[in-house]
């Protein structure tokens, strides 16, 4: 027969790991406490911008001022002679691109913005609706199209692409600087002349417009820079 403790020790023994799990729950209730409150503070602090000084100003820095949000491009301190110290800025309003200069006191404050720029890759269009997806997360969302760049006409569905946002809202989408697009439609080439300034319209397969080469025929494809939506090469096959 198997021996049986006395009540007394399995009274103990019981009692013993009650209190262990007792202890264990409100070590794991901390923890999950704990966690929980930083997480809420992530996500509170994940818009919430930060004082600070016209000083502090540097390339790229962006703040807000006047309900704009501007980006500094070039930033200078002078120290004149005679008066106060100040700080010359060449900035852009990063929503509508304008780019102006103004000098600011050293120590005037102002609230620093966080421009979230996400890599996402674009799906397809219904309408003026673009969708695009988050590479990491698998979100989809939809863009207007009045959101979108004149670089866009160069991008094709499943392409990745650069979505700019502030506290949330889509303001522009940035192409790639470089694609590669087939031509599916222009006048047919002459063999022989490889002369690059004389040019012909030609169209690819995102519908777009280019000027190319006279030596360049259709299904072939080219190297375009988005940015000025020019030829740059014959890709090789």
């Amino acid at each position: 027969p198997v021996a049986v403790p006395p009540f007394s020790v399995l009274t103990k023994k019981i009692q013993e790991n009650y209190n262990y799990l007792l202890q264990k729950e409100e070590i794991c209730g901390r923890i999950n406490k704990h966690c929980s409150r930083d997480s809420q503070n992530e996500d509170k602090s994940l818009w919430r911008n930060t004082d600070m000084l016209a000083g502090e100003f540097r390339n790229g820095t962006t703040f807000e001022m006047d309900g704009q949000v501007l980006q500094v491009i070039e930033f200078q301190h002078v120290k004149p002679g005679k008066g106060a110290a100040f700080v010359r800025v060449k900035m852009k309003n990063v929503i509508t691109g304008a780019v102006t200069e103004r000098s600011f006191n050293p120590t005037d404050k102002y609230e620093a913005a966080y421009v979230e720029r996400r890599d996402m890759q674009y799906l397809y269009n219904e309408g003026d609706l673009y969708y695009f997806m988050d590479n990491e997360t698998y979100e989809q969302i939809p863009i207007s199209k009045d959101t979108l760049g004149d670089d866009f006409r160069f991008v094709k569905e499943n392409e990745n692409c650069k979505v700019c946002s502030y506290k949330g809202n889509v303001y522009a989408v940035e192409a790639p600087l470089f694609v590669e697009l087939e031509i599916t439609e222009t006048d047919p080439g002459f063999k022989g002349n490889t002369a690059t300034n004389t040019l012909k319209p030609a169209t690819v397969e995102t519908g777009a417009t280019v000027q190319v080469p006279l030596f360049i025929e259709q299904g072939e494809r080219i190297k375009i820079d988005t940015r000025t939506g020019e030829y740059l090469e014959r890709c090789k096959k």
